[in-house]
């Protein structure tokens, strides 16, 4: 049985598994969209599994942030990250003065 959820339903369903802190909303957002994009184009219905998203996924706050998590194994920076998985970078707009900043979400591998 499959039920169709929207971005908002995706969302709250994070927060009902108490996760809704594990990402940013923009993460998140992000996050539907791909699995979204997977599913069109593939054809295959996935099945929500926030535990498992939240498993797959680490969000990133900086490229700092990113590229020294993977230092002990990886010196080639974003690029080489970029080589062995999926990353998706996108803006949070977290300033009523419109700043942003970028972040980043990886497939942990």
């Amino acid at each position: 049985m499959i039920t169709t959820i929207n971005e908002n339903d995706f969302i709250q369903a994070f927060k009902n598994m108490g996760r809704g802190e594990q990402f940013s909303r923009e993460g998140l957002q992000e996050l539907f969209k791909y699995y979204e994009e997977y599913e069109d184009s593939t054809g295959e219905k996935i099945e929500l599994d926030v535990i498992a998203i939240c498993c797959d996924w680490t969000e990133y706050e900086s490229e700092y942030q990113l590229v020294n998590d993977y230092d002990m194994s990886i010196k080639g920076g974003l690029d080489e990250i970029k080589e062995r998985t999926q990353v998706i970078e996108f803006d949070v707009w977290n300033d009523p003065k419109y700043a942003h900043k970028k972040h980043y979400l990886v497939m942990n591998f």
